[in-house]
């Protein structure tokens, strides 16, 4: 990889930074997609030791989790459930037709990383979309509670729940994010 292709992508990626998600940070503020990327990469991490997952390849997860909203450098962040079929499609094909531009080996493993994503059929790739999932909801318990849509109530205690149900670890961790929840709730109608 040359230094101008090493810095042309990170440029690209850089625009995460500025991608502004549908959630609010603890201080009030616009959460970027770059920081959401980073906080589900952190979450592999510190799973990583954990028993249920010594068998998995978190080091292949964090790397999903990694890059797995670079597509929104294109498109910008669509609220899950304001997306279409077709932006969905729309992302999903800028970010390839960008990656084929990759020098080797690093399209190679990127392309890997994004078809073992789509498919969710390894271990793996379940992981990191569990995660993906579940940073969203800390992340919006972790914002006053007047930022959220009505609709935001219902979906925080379903979003996910699917895919966190695959393992034990999240099954827990996703109790007391939803404990959380009510008590958020609880607290905001009084």
């Amino acid at each position: 990889m040359t230094a101008k292709e090493f810095l042309s992508i990170l440029q690209q990626a850089g625009i995460l930074k500025l991608t502004k998600r549908h959630c609010f940070t603890m201080g009030d503020r616009w959460e970027s997609v770059a920081e959401h990327s980073w906080r589900i990469s952190l979450m592999a991490m510190l799973l990583s030791g954990e028993k249920e997952f010594k068998d998995l390849d978190t080091d292949k997860v964090i790397r999903m989790c990694l890059i797995h909203d670079i597509g929104e450098s294109f498109t910008g962040d669509i609220p899950v459930f304001m997306k279409s079929s077709a932006d969905s499609d729309t992302e999903d094909d800028l970010f390839m037709n960008w990656v084929r531009s990759f020098p080797e080996p690093q399209q190679s493993e990127w392309t890997s990383l994004l078809e073992e994503m789509g498919k969710l059929e390894t271990k793996e790739a379940k992981l990191y979309k569990a995660l993906d999932k579940m940073e969203a909801l800390i992340s919006h318990n972790e914002s006053d509670i007047s930022t959220w849509l009505p609709l935001e109530y219902d979906l925080q205690l379903t979003y996910g729940q699917k895919e966190m149900s695959e393992f034990e670890t999240l099954k827990d961790i996703r109790s007391d994010i939803d404990d959380w929840t009510r008590e958020k709730i609880a607290e905001a109608a009084k």
